[in-house]
C-alpha cells in the first residue's frame, strides 16, 4: 500500500518480538532451540493472584470498568507507591493501563508533539524511539559507556537538553544493559531535570528484580520539586510473573493523568476487569512478598552463572548487572554487526540473543537469564563454540 500514514514510515516493528516468534517456530519444527532472548520470566503466575482473579470472574467481575482503574486497584497502587518508593500519590493520580508499554505510548500521546525533543540514553528499551517518532516527536539519543555502566552522567543529560527538550526518560534498573542509578546520581539528574524545567518519566518496571544490595530509588522521591516534574510508568509482568495479563499503571500529576484517561477512552476503554483483581492479590497479600523473593534468589544463581560462563570466554565483556535479568556483551572484538552475529547465532547453533543495534549500540548482544539454569548452560556452551569459529 502506497497510502499508509506517513508517521508509520518512521519506525520498525520489534525485533525482539520477532526473534522470539523465530526461536519458537523453530522449536515447533523439532529443532533444539535455547532461546536466550526474551524479556519474560519463566514462572507461571503465583497462584494466589490467579485465585483471585478466578474468584472475581465467579463474582461476575466481566463487565465494563472504569477507563482509568478499578478504584481498589488504584488505592492498591497509591499505597505500593507510598510504602517502597517514598511517593505521595491519591487515586486520580494513577490510570491502570494495558501493560507498561501501553502506559508510556499514551503518555507519549498525551504529551509530546511535533517538534518536542525527549532525551533518551543509549542503550535503550527498543520501543522508547518508537514511541516518541509515533508520537510526531524527535528522540535525542545519547550514548553512554560501559565505563560509567552504561549510564547517563549528567554532564551528558545538561549538553543534550536543548530549548525544544520536553521530557527524559530514566529506565532504572535498566533493559537492556541491568544498570540501577544510585542514590546521589538520581539526586545529580533530578537536580538538572528541575533546573532546566523539563519533565521525567521513570520507567520503574523492573524496580524489585535487584542484586548485591542495589537499591532502587524513584527520582520523585528525592526532592519537592522533581515530584512535580516525575512521571512513574510501571506494572505487574515482570516482578509478579504476569506478561500475559497486560497489566501496568502510570502515576503523575491529575491533569496528564487525566488527558492519558481521556487517550485511553477512545483507544482500549478499560483494562480487562477481572485481571485487575489479580493485580490487586499481587499488591496487597503477604504471598506476594515470598513469590517475588523466590524467583529473584533463581534469578541470582542464574546471574551468577552466566557471568561466569562470560568471564570464561577471551574477547568478550559485560558489566556487572546490578537489576533485572539482563547482560549487556561487548562482542566488538569478534564481530562488526551484532545483527550478523546473531542471525549467525541462531541459524547455525540454535541460540537466540538479541542484537544490540535494535538498544542503540551494535557492539553488543542482549542475553536475557530469564529461563531456566539448563538452559543458560547449554545456551552458553554453544555460544563459546560459536565464538571459537570466529577467532
Amino acid at each position: 500500500m502506497n497510502q499508509l500514514a506517513a508517521r508509520v514510515k518512521k519506525i520498525t516493528p520489534s525485533i525482539t518480538l520477532d526473534i522470539a516468534a523465530k526461536a519458537k517456530q523453530m522449536k515447533m519444527q523439532g529443532i533444539d532451540v535455547c532461546s536466550l532472548s526474551s524479556g519474560e520470566p519463566d514462572f507461571d503466575t503465583p497462584q494466589h493472584i490467579k485465585n483471585s482473579a478466578v474468584l472475581a470472574l465467579q463474582k461476575g467481575k466481566t463487565k465494563y470498568g472504569p477507563v482509568s482503574g478499578e478504584l481498589a486497584l488504584k488505592e492498591a497502587i497509591v499505597n505500593k507507591l507510598k510504602k517502597d518508593n517514598k511517593l505521595d500519590y491519591t487515586p486520580d493520580n494513577i490510570i491502570v493501563t494495558n501493560g507498561g508499554k501501553h502506559s508510556l505510548f499514551s503518555l507519549m500521546l498525551a504529551l509530546i508533539e511535533s517538534g518536542d525533543e525527549v532525551i533518551i540514553p543509549a542503550p535503550y528499551w527498543l520501543s522508547y524511539p518508537e514511541m516518541v517518532r509515533l508520537a510526531q516527536g524527535t528522540p535525542v539519543i545519547v550514548e553512554t559507556q560501559a565505563e560509567t555502566n552504561y549510564k547517563i552522567t549528567p554532564k551528558q543529560l545538561l549538553k543534550a537538553i536543548t530549548l525544544k527538550t520536553k521530557l527524559f526518560i530514566l529506565n532504572s534498573p535498566s533493559n537492556p544493559t541491568g544498570a540501577v542509578y544510585t542514590y546521589q546520581e538520581i539526586k545529580e539528574l533530578a537536580q538538572i531535570i528541575v533546573d532546566n524545567d523539563i519533565w521525567v518519566v521513570s520507567d520503574e518496571i523492573y524496580e524489585k528484580i535487584l542484586y548485591s544490595k542495589a537499591e532502587h530509588t524513584s527520582i520523585g522521591a528525592v526532592g519537592e520539586d522533581i515530584f512535580k516534574k516525575t512521571i512513574i510508568s510501571n506494572g505487574f509482568s515482570k516482578s509478579y510473573a504476569m506478561t500475559g495479563w497486560r497489566l501496568g499503571y502510570l502515576a503523575g500529576p491529575n491533569d496528564l493523568i487525566k488527558t492519558v484517561s481521556t487517550i485511553q477512552s477512545h483507544s482500549t476503554s478499560n483494562v480487562c476487569t477481572f485481571a485487575q483483581y489479580g493485580a490487586i492479590a499481587a499488591l496487597e497479600e503477604e504471598e506476594s512478598s515470598k513469590c517475588v523473593q523466590e524467583m529473584l534468589n533463581a534469578f541470582t544463581d542464574r546471574r551468577n552463572s552466566i557471568l561466569e560462563r562470560i568471564a570464561a570466554i577471551p574477547k568478550i565483556s559485560c558489566p556487572i548487572p546490578m537489576g533485572a535479568f539482563y547482560v549487556f556483551i561487548d562482542i566488538s572484538q569478534i564481530s562488526k554487526s551484532s545483527i550478523q552475529f546473531s542471525d549467525d547465532l541462531l541459524e547455525k547453533y540454535q541460540v537466540a540473543v538479541i542484537p544490540g543495534q535494535v538498544f542503540g549500540n551494535d557492539n553488543c548482544i542482549r542475553i536475557s537469564y530469564a529461563t531456566d539454569l539448563m538452559s543458560i548452560e547449554k545456551g552458553m556452551n554453544r555460544i563459546e563454540e560459536f565464538i571459537d569459529t570466529l577467532k
